[in-house]
């Protein structure tokens, strides 16, 4: 039964960021991304904040502490090393992308203009095999801490796109936990699910595989790295951030999930790997047979989800 159009070979890459440095860990990025075209990868995900790296400092540096000059110092450093999308910062990777004809996946700190240039998104960034950015999704709701450095994002990016036999979306982090957000990409006919993700295995060892019965849908969670060895020598407050470190603060936790739940990549922790396989598209037909959640398991005439996906702003002009 296996045909070779049913068939994607795909990717994840767990690496850990040089972290908050834009340029160096882009350069990471792109080596990785590289690396997976050579395994013969037609899509390769990296994991959510990479470029320049989650806000770790945050909980080691008493970070909800008001009006601190210590909170704005790392808050401007942080601003400074986020990426602008307008002016070209991710052109390197979407080079690599257009290069191989392979889709890339990776999450970032957006410092987007349209909101003032000076707020930032924890954002995942669809790049096509072409080279261009077909999505950006910025995450909708920030967890715990994060609220103290990220903004809210909105629904622009719930959307899926088109790749080989599937349809991909993806979301960030414990989006993944929000059931209306998969519900949105579900109904949009998504049958592969990026879920990216900081980095720890206690994240994503029940969720991947719960999404993926959830879905009948292959479900591919990729996780960061992070250790006391990632922080550049000239971090602000390194000293104070290190204080009684762990060996991980991110351990990592990628893997994949086929549409019955069962592992086809289990669980990756405390290393950096560029890793592949192939999905396909049978498997998920098959587990649709006696469940889809958008189609023949469903009663739109009980139970409607609406999504507001404008892009959310301050201003509107009405000349």
């Amino acid at each position: 039964m296996e045909s070779s159009r049913d068939l994607l070979n795909v990717g994840l890459a767990q690496i850990a960021p040089v972290w908050l440095d834009r340029q160096k860990t882009l350069d990471k990025v792109c080596v990785a991304a590289e690396e997976a075209a050579g395994l013969g990868c037609r899509l390769v995900a990296f994991g959510e904040a990479l470029i320049p790296g989650y806000p770790f400092w945050v909980e080691r540096t008493d970070g909800a502490r008001f009006n601190d000059a210590r909170q704005k110092e790392m808050y401007a450093y942080y601003m400074d090393q986020a990426v602008q999308i307008e002016a070209g910062d991710l052109d390197p990777l979407c080079a690599v992308a257009a290069k191989h004809h392979m889709t890339i996946i990776t999450g970032i700190i957006e410092r987007p203009p349209d909101r003032g240039g000076h707020s930032l998104y924890a954002t995942l960034v669809y790049i096509s095999g072409q080279g261009e950015i077909l999505n950006t999704h910025r995450k909708l709701m920030p967890t715990y801490e994060e609220r103290l450095t990220w903004s809210t994002g909105d629904g622009y990016g719930l959307r899926v796109h088109k790749l080989g036999p599937f349809t991909v979306g993806g979301l960030n982090c414990w989006e993944n936990w929000m059931p209306l957000a998969r519900a949105a990409l579900y109904a949009l006919g998504e049958d592969f699910h990026v879920a990216i993700w900081p980095g720890n295995l206690r994240n994503t060892e029940d969720i991947t595989r719960f999404i993926a019965k959830e879905s009948r849908s292959y479900v591919l969670s990729v996780s960061g790295l992070m250790r006391p060895a990632d922080f550049p020598k000239d971090t602000p407050l390194l000293d104070e951030i290190l204080t009684d470190c762990p060996p991980f603060l991110a351990n990592g936790g990628s893997c994949l999930a086929a549409p019955d739940g069962t592992w086809m990549i289990e669980p990756i922790v405390e290393q950096e790997v560029v890793v592949q396989a192939t999905i396909d598209h049978l498997r998920v037909r098959e587990e649709r047979q006696n469940f889809d959640p958008a189609g023949h398991y469903s009663r739109p005439d009980v139970t409607q989800l609406q999504v507001n996906r404008q892009r959310q702003s301050t201003l509107i002009f009405r000349d």
